[in-house]
């Protein structure tokens, strides 16, 4: 009896569905090129780039980022192609994003104390 060569298991949600992605791209962060994949949030590259943190908080300068990951929170905006106050967590990335670190309201205003 022959037996049949083995299949490597699938390792990744991909494989399992057999799906072949397209190719990443490329997005800015602070003029920084970042990779990003189709169908991936902005908040999504960032973090996978290891980029926790992209804006600060109106009130006293605090670092934020992505919290909630679903749009609720309002802790993830940035500045998208210049235009302040973006959910990065809901705004799929797109090829050529400018991404700029958002201060305080994202209107030049600065902070407020």
């Amino acid at each position: 009896m022959k037996r049949l060569p083995r299949r490597p298991a699938a390792r990744t949600p991909a494989e399992l569905a057999g799906a072949v992605p397209d190719p990443e791209f490329t997005i800015l962060i602070d003029s920084r090129p970042i990779p990003a994949l189709p169908g991936q949030t902005i908040a999504a590259a960032l973090w996978g780039a290891g980029i926790l943190s992209w804006r600060t908080s109106r009130v006293n300068g605090v670092p934020r980022g992505a919290f909630c990951g679903i749009g609720s929170c309002f802790e993830c905006l940035a500045t998208v192609n210049g235009r302040p106050n973006q959910r990065a967590c809901l705004l799929p990335a797109a090829p050529g994003d400018e991404i700029t670190t958002q201060e305080g309201d994202g209107h030049g205003t600065g902070l407020t104390r």
